[in-house]
């Protein structure tokens, strides 16, 4: 370590170095040593010689993006290193095929083979640090690489007896007081409130916005036009553009984690249908007229236990939802997701069938193209990251930008059949459903809900289902908070759960009152969040296959802020929206889903069901469990997920939220059927470092 640390401190550190091949990466960097005066010139050609001798023999690539060219000659006095970083990779050989970034060329007399095989081992443990190779790859200069390199040496010398013996989060662990859980989130937070907006002065998250704005704007007009099917005109499409884009914004401001997007989601939109035809049911003459009120009651209930629950930290009880749960609840609303986008265009083709005539034909058939298109260049550009094809840049550029290409390229090609904004298109296609005007749906509403036109007894009774909303506001929001909080996804400004939830309990009060629809952090967009803001790296699995790993999130409020502010902006631009087809929406509703489904190991073990057992992947619960109870664990769950879709559809709707929640008395089952070691083997919180998961 003390060798690495003198050569940075020397100043032997070379960075976006622009080289294609070993010679000139070793001709450069010798040349700058020279010209630093850490080599002699007299010697540089001897040295380049050695090493290139040596190349030659095998490549010095050891894998990780790291190669270690070296020689060792009598005619040198002392040990020297230069640490290089190259622009892009250039391929090496390297064990594990990952193109060669980083190079660490050692020279030194030949005594010195004990010195020099420490060195290698520290370079060998450093570049294994997945942090410290994100520092690595961002470093400005040789203090930033000290720094990181400081970094290090404080993650990974803490003696493990030092290590907080709790289990839980530091989270989710309770604080002893009224109300301390918020008050450690916001003193957690708030020393990183100011790196929040300057870390996301970034093209990287310009990219995010870009692609969040679509992919936010599609679930909320998609969203908002069933609601507004679902209960006549209530709550419509503005409704819930108002409420995501104010709702949004105070939450990217206020909120503990901000890397969470609120938005409407499947299950929030079954329990606003259900209240509704509730409503309908009790007051069958005055249904349409007392269901906005009804509503706001049921949000004052709600927010009123909501916050009860943040003060008393009843978000705690979110660490025994388990990977069990997790993987459940996340397969659950990316069946939502997918299922909401195939349903559509169904409709699309059906309407075809049931008109007969050519019009229609080749309105369904148009429309079909047009969301396979979009998903299908949204997943092909969001893999071009490892394409062998451009520049890395350009590569980045399109991966990040694939979704928002998706939409502008297919909207295009629709624009090239048929103007879509004429009064009478040759083939009319659905568009956006905007309005002209910025107004609530029911036309002459006022924004603010009368709720005292409510009986007496009513206000009280909204209590009941204003417990169950609670219980599903609690369920969706931290469960997709505590995924956004995974350890996989490497954050390190830490949690705010209790804070989050508070400040969520706040806006169902403001959404109540107004008659616009309660909002929480939604699973799909907020994990499609964090990626767009990671960097990411292939890593080489024992069974020979690459994963996409995440080793570092850019942590921002800027993109979350910038994208809902961006939303409330759309009403402004209707005309423009008007342009983009539902199908091209429909097509990226298709696309989120499926892509929530990468990273989600039920699906994973799922496909073990009709794969063949000789080619399964080699990763930690097929080298600890037997393969009959990995399955037996995949049933439990598929059955789970099951009974979550059955009770969602049918009239047992509004005690869906209960559903969910009982599936952790399920988990605490499991032990009943199979080993406790079986079901934690394969309930882990991640991954165990080196046996991760390599199923794409």
């Amino acid at each position: 370590m003390q060798v690495l640390r003198k050569a940075l401190s020397d100043g032997a550190f070379l960075s976006n170095l622009d080289a294609r091949d070993i010679e000139t990466i070793v001709d450069r960097s010798l040349q700058n040593m020279v010209d630093r005066g850490l080599l002699d010139d007299q010697k540089q050609d001897l040295v380049f010689n050695a090493i290139m001798d040596r190349e030659r023999v095998i490549s010095t690539a050891i894998g990780h993006a790291v190669a270690v060219p070296h020689a060792y000659l009598d005619e040198l006095d002392a040990p020297l290193v230069i640490f290089v970083r190259l622009t892009h990779g250039v391929n090496l050989g390297a064990p594990d095929g990952i193109p060669t970034r980083f190079f660490f060329i050692l020279m030194g007399p030949k005594n010195y083979a004990a010195e020099h095989l420490d060195t290698l081992t520290t370079i060998a443990r450093v570049m294994s640090d997945e942090q410290f190779r994100y520092d690595a790859s961002v470093a400005l200069d040789d203090k930033q690489m000290l720094r990181a390199l400081d970094d290090f040496v404080l993650r990974t010398s803490l003696p493990t007896e030092d290590l907080p013996a709790a289990t839980a989060p530091e989270g989710l662990r309770y604080s002893g007081w009224l109300g301390g859980g918020i008050l450690k989130d916001i003193s957690r937070r708030w020393p990183h409130y100011k790196s929040d907006f300057i870390d996301g002065l970034h093209t990287k998250c310009l990219a995010s916005i870009l692609f969040l704005f679509f992919a936010c704007l599609a679930p909320t007009v998609t969203f908002g036009g069933l609601m507004a099917t679902l209960t006549e005109g209530q709550i419509g499409v503005v409704e819930m553009i108002i409420a995501v884009s104010i709702g949004g914004v105070i939450y990217a401001l206020l909120s503990g984690q901000p890397l969470s997007i609120l938005g409407g989601t499947g299950p929030m939109l079954v329990l606003t249908v259900l209240v509704y035809q509730m409503c309908m049911d009790v007051f069958p003459e005055r249904g349409t007229e007392l269901f906005l009120p009804l509503y706001g009651w049921i949000g004052l209930w709600t927010a009123l236990f909501v916050i009860l629950m943040a003060v008393f930290e009843t978000t705690n009880l979110i660490r025994y939802f388990t990977r069990f749960t997790d993987e459940i609840f996340a397969a659950l609303i990316s069946m939502i997701f997918i299922s909401e986008a195939l349903k559509n265009l169904y409709g699309f083709l059906m309407s075809a069938w049931d008109e007969n005539d050519q019009v229609h034909h080749d309105q369904a058939f148009l429309s079909l193209i047009l969301a396979l298109g979009t998903f299908f260049v949204a997943m092909s550009l969001s893999r071009f990251r490892k394409s062998h094809y451009l520049r890395p840049k350009m590569r980045e550029f399109f991966a990040d930008f694939g979704p928002s290409i998706a939409v502008i390229s297919m909207a295009a090609l629709a624009f090239s059949f048929t103007d879509i904004s004429s009064p009478n298109p040759e083939i009319e296609l659905d568009a956006l459903n905007v309005p002209e005007t910025f107004g609530p749906t029911i036309e002459g509403r006022s924004w603010l809900v009368n709720l005292w036109v409510m009986p007496t007894w009513a206000i009280f009774a909204a209590a009941l289902p204003g417990l169950l909303v609670s219980v599903l506001v609690f369920l969706d929001q931290n469960i997709t908070v505590r995924l956004v909080n995974s350890p996989d996804h490497k954050l390190k400004k830490g949690e705010g759960y209790h804070l989050d939830f508070f400040v969520c309990g706040g806006l169902i009060v403001l959404c109540s009152l107004f008659g616009l629809p309660w909002l929480v952090a939604a699973t799909v967009r907020s994990l499609n969040h964090v990626r767009s803001l990671a960097t990411t790296e292939d890593v080489v699995m024992p069974g020979g296959e690459t994963k996409n790993k995440i080793i570092h999130v850019r942590e921002t409020r800027l993109t979350g802020f910038l994208i809902h502010f961006a939303m409330a902006g759309s009403l402004l631009l209707v005309p423009w929206l008007k342009l983009i087809p539902l199908p091209v929406l429909y097509g990226l509703f298709l696309f989120m889903g499926v892509v929530s489904i990468y990273g989600n190991q039920f699906f994973e073990r799922l496909s073990l069901w009709w794969m063949d057992p000789t080619l399964y992947p080699v990763n930690h619960y097929l080298r600890r469990v037997p393969i009959k109870r990995i399955h037996l664990f995949t049933l439990v769950q598929v059955v789970m997920l099951a009974v979550l879709w059955i009770v969602k559809e049918s009239p047992l709707g509004i005690l869906f939220p209960l559903f969910i929640a009982l599936l952790v008395p399920v988990r605490f089952l499991l032990p009943k059927i199979m080993p406790q070691k079986d079901v934690l083997a394969l309930d882990m919180e991640e991954d165990p470092e080196g046996e991760e998961t390599q199923w794409v």
